[in-house]
């Protein structure tokens, strides 16, 4: 069997390292000069276990499910993070603290409560309750490696993916022949996202900021829920963190991806002050020694790939048509599924 996988991210390395160990012929091709070069490679870093998904239960139960396949397949691509804290706002939160609180041991993720007071930098008068989880932060560049090594051979570099034709026994893939074809691009792929679902492209905007030399390490990972809020989380540099927010990271909404990329090629200087101006009065009223705890490094851009409408609900899904298959999903640890469901209509 030979298969053709498109994306050079954390689905389509991990799909074609799966087929190569069935012995299955593999060719992953990546548009740009290096794996893991687009979403895969520019996010937060988290590997995490749904806590983020009060109100989707399908993604929890794949968040956690996957959270635990992934620290046991790649232990080495993971590391955990030393203090993790989710809270919950009075005042900003969709939910009240026990509710979350409740949803969450149903789902079997393992958290326990932790004190406010205990937490420094915060206002506690500002929040309900907080719990402590394990989660842990995805190393990128050891990931790049691991999979530059382990597909050595099958990885198609700076080629992009223009045409699929299918037959009745075959996929052409750019003119040569396959058996299968497998679009792990995120709905990058002209003529594929209809067939995937409704999606748009989001361009984001990041901040990186570095621990001040004053401040005791380790810094807690600090993720407020449940709404439109923000986060804290740390790198593979644990004294570098990345600052998010629902409200401000994205920088639109884009039905073609090149409109995205249009976006990130307009941004300039002027528009990274704007934005760490509103995250960081975002987050200075929790917070309020922020700028005193972190120094600003500079912003991270990609685009993400989501489905349109207001579900919250980010589990992933996998399509068959004919011979080919389209994956999407924004999140790392459902690699596994969509595995799971490529093999077994395979194998």
């Amino acid at each position: 069997m030979r298969v053709a996988v498109a994306g050079g991210g954390w689905y389509g390395c991990h799909i074609a390292s799966s087929l190569k160990a069935h012995g299955v012929s593999v060719d992953l091709f990546e548009k740009n000069d290096c794996l893991f070069s687009e979403a895969s490679g520019n996010n937060q870093f988290r590997l995490h276990q749904g806590l983020h998904y009060a109100r989707s239960a399908q993604t929890r139960h794949q968040s956690r499910d996957g959270y635990h396949r992934f620290a046991e397949r790649y232990p080495k691509l993971s590391t955990p993070v030393e203090d993790n804290i989710y809270l919950v706002p009075k005042e900003t939160s969709l939910i009240d603290f026990d509710t979350y609180f409740s949803i969450m041991l149903s789902s079997g993720i393992s958290i326990e409560k932790v004190p406010l007071n205990s937490i420094e930098h915060i206002d506690v008068e500002r929040f309900e309750g907080a719990v402590r989880c394990q989660e842990r932060v995805v190393l990128t560049s050891a990931a790049r490696a691991h999979f530059a090594k382990r597909l050595n051979g099958t990885v198609n570099l700076n080629h992009a993916v223009t045409e699929v034709r299918q037959h009745s026994d075959h996929v052409l893939v750019d003119g040569v022949a396959y058996d299968y074809f497998i679009d792990a691009t995120w709905g990058a792929l002209p003529g594929m996202g209809n067939e995937m679902g409704r999606v748009y492209f989001e361009p984001t905007l990041l901040l990186y900021y570095r621990l001040r030399d004053a401040i005791a390490r380790p810094f807690p990972a600090i993720t407020l829920v449940d709404g439109d809020l923000w986060s804290v989380y740390p790198t593979e540099d644990a004294d570098v963190f990345t600052l998010s927010s629902v409200t401000h990271t994205p920088l639109g909404r884009y039905d073609h991806k090149a409109d995205a990329y249009d976006r990130l090629a307009a941004i300039d200087g002027r528009l990274v002050d704007e934005k760490r101006g509103l995250m960081e009065a975002e987050v200075r009223p929790y917070m309020p020694d922020f700028s005193e705890v972190f120094a600003f490094v500079g912003p991270q851009l990609a685009i993400k790939t989501k489905p349109k409408g207001l579900s919250e609900n980010r589990a992933c899904g996998v399509v068959m048509n004919g011979r080919c298959f389209g994956v999407q999903s924004g999140k790392i640890d459902n690699i596994f599924y969509a595995t799971d469901r490529i093999l077994g209509a395979l194998l």
